[in-house]
């Protein structure tokens, strides 16, 4: 498994899989656009060259960072992937004084792990537009 912080030599086929359990996912193509224009990236890419995970985060680049996304292949879960994910990601934010994220109850414990301290976050959805549908028709 090898992490890079790049998505050069990765298209949208080899980003198959994720966001399992959503109801509208990102297509590939709208995955490969949403990372491509992050500000930072991790990915972990097996021996055949597909993407098993990935984390992404946004950022001034000044002083504040947000990550939206870790996700890991269900079949690549449980062997300490996400963890290397997240802190090949944070030392490239190293350099920020702010790095936030959101997450649901149950991962609490993987985030305080990784250094994060529970706060009180507040969220506003589209869900129409959680695929992406609307750049994908431009």
């Amino acid at each position: 498994m090898e992490l890079r912080d790049s998505l050069n030599g990765i298209g949208p086929t080899q980003l198959q899989g994720f966001f399992e359990g959503w109801p509208n996912p990102p297509s590939p193509g709208t995955l490969h656009r949403l990372l491509a224009q992050s500000y930072r990236v991790s990915l972990a890419v097996d021996g055949q060259g597909r993407v098993v995970g990935i984390a992404q985060a946004i950022s001034d680049g000044v002083l504040t960072a947000f990550i939206p996304l870790l996700e890991v292949l269900p079949e690549h879960r449980g062997r300490g992937l996400g963890q290397a994910l997240m802190r090949h990601l944070l030392g490239q934010l190293e350099h920020l004084y702010a790095v936030d994220l959101s997450c649901d109850d149950d991962l609490v414990p993987f985030y305080e792990r990784l250094g994060f301290r529970k706060a009180n976050a507040m969220v506003l959805r589209n869900y129409a537009l959680q695929n992406g549908a609307p750049a994908d028709q431009g």
